[in-house]
């Protein structure tokens, strides 16, 4: 799609009606905006944004006036401009054929030079949406609905020619272990952050190495998927409804089923509760998955890929630094105990072994 309004360098430049009313007539044509008023701002590496606008004559039918921007912004998210791309990406030229809940974009794009990318969505929050941090608990039931939801993102996208063909959608699993690592997974298991990881799954360079040896097995499978890539429920919201939506889609990629499903059961339940209804909710999963389009995989596929999702999903969280503390501690505590009653490295890393025994 060619550019044609440029991706801002700031916040105060985004928050113009200048640069608004040129953005969102894009979409809205002859939309003059002439007052914005902003709200409260969060920037950790990204800056999520909110506010609210005023147009001359009225807003345009269909266009909420509270809105939300999302770019990399601050001092440090200017380092880190090309996580946005892909996000950026997804809602500019995918979003509208993908039958999920997921934030209504009303301006997307990436800067060329740079690789910043700018999203402007509706502000869910004002109609009762609930962001979600992962401490609080998530149920069965509302594992099984977000579920549903993965499945219609895997399904609606199964070896979509669109999907292959879109090189900024090309696996990242290697990418992920190019900055950090053993270095950075020993810290958070050797410190409080880590103290609920069990022995059998608190071993770094095995970690590593188990995580590195994913792409053998993915890159051996003749299908794929749209995924979300980071599947743990701080990128989920609950409308009010009660229903969740699929947001923040930086490691959105193309990919096995198992990497989102195995993730997000090993780390929004807790323990005993995936322990109780990890068998049944991968069964609907699947069930979902078929009827929006996917096929069923091999029993043999369904035990090697969710290790494959509970590994990665581990490693992801034991080379985070930049979160809540609490959050990473809970995530961790739950993807080790899933690492270790499922003996996930060894199936990984040798995918004819089976563990023995009971959880």
């Amino acid at each position: 799609m060619e550019q044609t309004v440029s991706v801002p360098d700031s916040l105060e430049e985004l928050l113009t009606p200048e640069w608004l009313s040129a953005a969102l007539g894009v979409r809205y044509p002859g939309i003059k905006v002439s007052a914005v008023r902003p709200g409260p701002v969060i920037s950790r590496v990204s800056t999520n944004a909110r506010f609210e606008i005023d147009c001359e004559g009225g807003l345009p039918e269909g266009l909420s006036p509270n809105l939300c921007a999302k770019g990399y912004f601050g001092e440090t998210g200017r380092q880190y401009r090309s996580a946005g791309t892909s996000e950026a990406l997804f809602y500019r030229d995918l979003v509208g054929s993908i039958p999920i809940r997921t934030l209504r974009s009303v301006y997307a794009d990436v800067d060329p030079a740079t690789g910043h990318g700018v999203v402007l969505t509706e502000d869910v929050a004002v109609e009762g949406a609930v962001f979600l941090d992962g401490r609080e608990r998530y149920s069965p039931e509302q594992t099984a609905a977000s579920l549903e939801q993965y499945a219609a993102l895997h399904g609606s996208t199964w070896n979509s020619p669109a999907v292959g063909r879109a090189e900024w959608l090309g696996p990242r699993i290697a990418s992920s272990a190019t900055t950090r690592g053993v270095k950075e997974i020993r810290g958070n298991f050797e410190g409080p952050i880590g103290a609920g990881v069990p022995d059998a799954a608190r071993d770094a360079a095995r970690l590593m190495e188990a995580f590195t040896a994913i792409p053998r097995y993915t890159e051996s499978l003749d299908h794929w998927s749209l995924l979300l890539g980071d599947a743990h429920i701080g990128n989920l919201i609950l409308d009010a409804e009660g229903r969740p939506w699929l947001v923040d889609w930086q490691l959105v990629q193309r990919g096995p089923w198992f990497l989102d499903v195995g993730y997000h059961i090993a780390s929004a339940l807790t323990v005993e509760d995936r322990r109780r209804h990890e068998q049944d909710l991968v069964e609907q999963y699947l069930a979902r998955l078929v009827e929006a389009g996917g096929e069923r995989p091999s029993d043999e596929e369904i035990r090697i890929g969710l290790c494959c999702g509970i590994v990665y999903g581990f490693f992801l969280w034991g080379i985070t630094l930049k979160v809540d503390p609490a959050i990473t501690a809970v995530r961790l505590e739950r993807l080790g105990a899933a690492v270790a009653d499922h003996d996930a490295f060894s199936v990984v890393l040798d995918p004819e072994h089976r563990p023995g025994g009971g959880r």
